[in-house]
């Protein structure tokens, strides 16, 4: 696992690559976009796979959901690359973890989307397997013969 923010990285070298991040306020971090958009055509010739991390994805509303294909678009569009595997995935409500600002905002953004406004305690929003799913598919993909063609 490498965080952009701590160390300057490439994609050579490596079989295949998994993205993971963040979406907040409905976009995901520049320093992300500017890497994937630099390295785009190297992450297109690999087996690859992105995940985006949003509240919208834990929506109690089928209606908020339903914009989650939309915004991993959007996010392709916007950079270049084109995963082979691509999933929205509910993360984690931190409250305890935010600061003053994000702990009076974060309950509102939440009530809206039906979700929980405790916060005294963490939420684990996430569905687990969804998550299982998606890496069972990203390593059969890379456990396929190196002369197929990719998906």
């Amino acid at each position: 696992m490498v965080d952009l923010r701590a160390r300057a990285c490439t994609p050579a070298g490596v079989r295949a690559v998994m993205i993971g991040a963040p979406m907040r306020y409905g976009r995901h971090d520049k320093a992300l976009r500017r890497w994937v958009g630099q390295h785009r055509t190297a992450l297109n010739a690999l087996p690859s796979a992105f995940f985006s991390v949003s509240l919208v994805a834990a929506s109690a509303r089928p209606e908020d959901r339903g914009t989650t294909p939309a915004l991993i678009k959007s996010f392709a569009r916007e950079t270049g690359w084109t995963p082979d595997l691509a999933q929205s995935v509910a993360g984690a409500l931190r409250y305890r973890q935010y600061n003053l600002l994000l702990r009076l905002l974060m309950p509102r953004i939440a009530r809206q989307r039906g979700g929980p406004t405790d916060t005294s305690v963490d939420h684990d929003l996430t569905d687990w397997a969804t998550v299982d799913a998606l890496a069972d598919a990203f390593a059969a993909q890379c456990a396929a013969p190196s002369g197929s063609a990719k998906p």
